[in-house]
């Protein structure tokens, strides 16, 4: 389970930055709470979102840049694979059972 703290926050924002990722905090009319500039590296968040809503969106964006993990340390290595054992968890425990 992802705990949302600012803490967790900070290593979300440095895995981005690891992956060569900037994340911008601005405001402006966001449909799902974030805007991938086109060609770049740049994330920007809603700048009036709270902790939880600012990891969910980061979580969202990491779910659909394209990455390797070369360039990841060890420490962001580890917590990428937890996130994806995670999302995979609550995507099983969704599934309706007959």
């Amino acid at each position: 389970m992802v705990k949302y703290t600012t803490h967790f926050l900070k290593k979300l924002e440095t895995l981005f930055a690891e992956l060569d990722y900037t994340i911008r905090y601005e405001k402006g009319n966001f449909q799902s709470g974030y805007c991938m500039v086109e060609n770049r590296k740049i994330a920007v968040v809603n700048k009036f979102f709270d902790t939880e809503s600012r990891i969910n969106v980061l979580l969202e964006v990491l779910g659909i840049i394209e990455y390797t993990e070369d360039s990841l340390s060890e420490k962001s290595r580890k917590m990428l694979k937890a996130i994806r054992n995670n999302s995979i968890i609550e995507e099983n425990e969704e599934e309706p059972s007959n």
